[in-house]
């Protein structure tokens, strides 16, 4: 029964956690009420009608209510315990597994169409463009030409924002017969739900697989499931996540060949979402985690190597970023106030993780000191996301453009005390069944 004895340094742990808790409690609640108690001009300006999130306040259930309620009870019952006990290959398959179910029922509850099938057929989503692409080489050399918006032939606001890799993405489905939104949507959510068993390898890679068994009950039960089923930021999310496993695998010895695939999986989240720039420094943290340089060339190598690829086809990633920076400010985002998103955005993204990963972090920075290398990963994942949110080109809409930086944050779960699994997991469900009944998202 020594566990059960609560010393002084955990009653005061504790403590922390409910303050990191409340704190992100009283986040989201004020990023809610602020623009229902303002004027109506200043809340049209937000551009999302349920601010935080995107999407509209319509309280409603669904065919996928009841079976995410009995999923989310059966991981929160014998999740940590199955963790726990389980052969690892098999573990990362059923947090992969439940992870999907999750994210699925989770979309059911807004219906099959309007949850899952029609949302990549809105006019400003990739698949708009894919018919137009019938030569691959001459839609990369002229990619950048068709950012800016007021032109005739401009990109719609998914396929601007981002580079030509996305849209590949898409029209190489669409090549190999998958074409059609719901071919598109079973893609993003069958690889987006990989990154939960590549955070895991990562954490075992690094020595750490206490921490990814801890971890897995909690990445597969992520409120972030809303916006992985379905948007493409589920895949960026995926080709991150594997990026920097990939990494962490190669930082044991005579791994460089890993190493040459962690650099171009870099490369390929690096042409699918300028924002995964960021990513450079969860890659570094892998690094001091394993306390080793030998990746970083051949890692480097593959990652240019993409990058020269994109430039031969006629693709420079400097001058696409630079152009969607002026096509961001000819949109919505000069209409909406950085004096509530800047705030905004780190409450929505509250909402993304779940109260859970925020009680966590007092723990997580305390382990810092002890090179712990689980908390050197997640705390590198929180600075992404804030320096994303420092740059100020994401207002709004970060609960689904910043999973690849989410993904991170939600494994500091991995350092609450095991006693308290049951207690947290029903938070993280309780708060992501809130909000799929009561939201009707974008995504």
């Amino acid at each position: 029964m020594p566990d059960l004895i609560e010393t002084p340094r955990e009653r005061l742990a504790g403590r922390a956690e409910l303050l990191a808790a409340g704190a992100g409690l009283a986040l989201v609640a004020v990023a809610f009420i602020v623009p229902r108690i303002a004027s109506e001009q200043w809340r049209l300006s937000l551009y999302a009608a349920s601010a935080p999130i995107f999407g509209s306040f319509l309280p409603h259930v669904g065919w996928g209510t009841v079976p995410a309620v009995a999923l989310a009870a059966a991981v929160i019952t014998s999740g940590p315990a199955l963790a726990a006990r389980l052969s690892w290959p098999r573990l990362l398959t059923l947090g992969y597994v439940t992870a999907l179910g999750w994210a699925l029922l989770l979309a059911l509850v807004d219906g099959w169409e309007r949850g899952f099938t029609e949302h990549f057929t809105d006019p400003n989503e990739y698949l708009h463009e894919v018919p137009g692409v019938t030569d691959i080489g001459g839609m990369l050399g002229g990619f950048a030409d068709r950012i800016l918006d007021f032109q005739p032939d401009s990109w719609t606001t998914h396929v601007s924002g981002h580079p030509p890799g996305a849209l590949l993405f898409f029209v190489l489905l669409d090549r190999a017969g998958l074409g059609g939104a719901t071919w598109a949507a079973w893609a993003c959510v069958l690889i987006g739900c990989t990154a939960v068993p590549a955070v895991a390898v990562a954490f075992d890679a690094l020595g750490a697989r206490d921490r990814a068994r801890a971890a897995l009950p909690y990445l597969a039960l992520a409120p972030a499931a809303l916006w992985i089923a379905v948007s493409a930021d589920a895949v960026f999310a995926a080709v991150a996540a594997w990026a920097v496993a990939l990494l962490a695998i190669a930082t044991r010895p005579g791994r460089a060949p890993v190493a040459l695939g962690a650099g171009v999986l870099f490369g390929v989240a690096l042409n699918l979402n300028y924002g995964l720039i960021l990513m450079g420094i969860p890659a570094v943290a892998v690094l001091i985690a394993g306390r080793t340089a030998r990746p970083l060339l051949p890692a480097l190598a593959g990652a240019l190597a993409v990058v020269a690829a994109f430039a031969a086809a006629g693709f420079w990633w400097l001058d696409g970023y630079h152009l969607v920076v002026e096509r961001y400010y000819q949109g919505i985002a000069t209409t909406r106030p950085l004096a509530y998103w800047w705030w905004g955005n780190l409450a929505a993204t509250v909402c993304a993780v779940g109260l859970a990963a925020v009680a966590a972090l007092p723990r997580v920075v305390g382990r810092l000191r002890a090179l712990d290398p689980a908390a050197i990963l997640v705390a590198a994942g929180l600075c992404a996301l804030l320096a994303a949110n420092i740059s100020g080109l994401s207002k709004a809409e970060t609960e689904r453009i910043w999973l690849p930086f989410d993904i991170w944050v939600l494994a500091g779960t991995a350092f609450l005390p095991r006693r308290a699994d049951r207690i947290w997991l029903t938070v993280q469900a309780v708060g992501t069944l809130l909000l799929v009944h009561l939201i009707l998202t974008n995504w």
